[in-house]
């Protein structure tokens, strides 16, 4: 180290250089650059590139997005779904980074080879299990193991993360993600050797005012027959291609056949003041605007589209369409 100390005198010299222009800053920074080596460990080499990272991102946004939409209409509370970061490490350095204990599921992705681990924080699954049960998401409890109970629960949350990053991963491979089993210790999942290579998908996670994480976990050993497809040129081009497929469209109109739609038949309107409205009590008669002979108004949804006519239907009542209520799109008035 004393060798690399400059004297005064040495100092002196070499601004003086400096000042007379025999030699420059950018020369003095360009040989200290070419000093600066690269360090390279041999024992955890990169296995993905920036580009597979890339695309492994992009695929784990649209996972996040299905799976927000899921938490959003099924907890009925506010839910934040997104992809923080995606990096490699080995399957050591991942096992160390969780907490003990955690929501550690374990899964096969046949037809690829091996498992990958899907882990959520406690925070987070017990303020999905605490709004299951008609709370309100906020848990102050300690970190603990599940009970059986509360096992049950959220292997409902795990089943849809399953179809939601099956569907995601569509476009790359087909898989079918099964749920082999359940861990609360960290260090009893040894799906792979503790030098291998892993990706880690964190994605962060908002249940209402609970925030937390999800990692998945992918051993690149499971990858490497597909690692020639995580690319964004192959995955945007099957994504176009599988969105112009016949079979695709197909699906997704029977999708929309059996989607259930709440049908209503208006019997009519009336107006009342507030002082009316609160003296209303049993046996009290009101008279609507439509008349006997009139059609009345049939909803799908909150928008009009039918004509009826009232009656019955064995011992049940129903209404007989008439005709189709002309819309702004042009749709054309039938009997029925």
């Amino acid at each position: 180290m004393a060798d690399e100390v400059l004297s005064q005198s040495e100092i002196d010299k070499l601004l003086s250089a400096m000042a007379d222009g025999t030699v420059s800053a950018e020369e003095v920074k360009a040989e200290e650059e070419q000093k600066k080596i690269k360090t390279y460990d041999f024992k955890r080499p990169d296995k993905f590139s920036k580009d597979q990272i890339r695309t492994l991102f992009m695929l784990h946004e649209s996972f996040s997005r299905m799976l927000n939409t899921y938490l959003s209409t099924h907890l009925r509370t506010l839910v934040n779904v997104e992809v923080a970061s995606v990096e490699q490490l080995t399957y050591q350095e991942f096992v160390q980074s969780l907490a003990n204990p955690s929501v550690i599921s374990i899964l096969a992705v046949p037809p690829l080879k091996g498992n990958i681990i899907m882990e959520v924080n406690t925070e987070i699954a017990f303020a999905f299990i605490d709004r299951v049960f008609g709370g309100e998401g906020k848990t102050n409890m300690k970190p603990r193991v599940l009970t059986e109970i509360e096992e049950v629960v959220v292997k409902r949350f795990i089943d849809t993360a399953m179809r939601n990053l099956k569907e995601a991963w569509s476009n790359v491979v087909d898989f079918t993600p099964s749920l082999e089993a359940t861990e609360s210790n960290p260090q009893f999942t040894q799906i792979v050797p503790p030098s291998d290579m892993v990706v880690i998908v964190t994605i962060q996670m908002k249940v209402g005012d609970v925030e937390g994480m999800m990692n998945i976990c992918i051993p690149y050993l499971v990858l490497e027959p597909v690692m020639s497809k995580l690319t964004t040129t192959f995955w945007v081009a099957s994504s176009v291609t599988k969105d112009d497929d016949p079979k695709q469209v197909e699906i997704l109109q029977k999708k929309l056949e059996r989607t259930k739609v709440p049908l209503v038949v208006q019997l009519g309107e009336i107006n009342i003041t507030i002082n009316e409205f609160l003296t209303l009590g049993f046996g009290d008669v009101l008279q609507m605007d439509t008349k006997v002979d009139d059609n009345l108004v049939c909803l799908v949804g909150h928008r009009p589209k039918f004509h009826c006519r009232p009656g019955t239907s064995g011992k049940k009542m129903a209404v007989q369409i008439t005709d189709i209520i002309k819309d702004d799109e042009g749709d054309e008035g039938t009997d029925e």
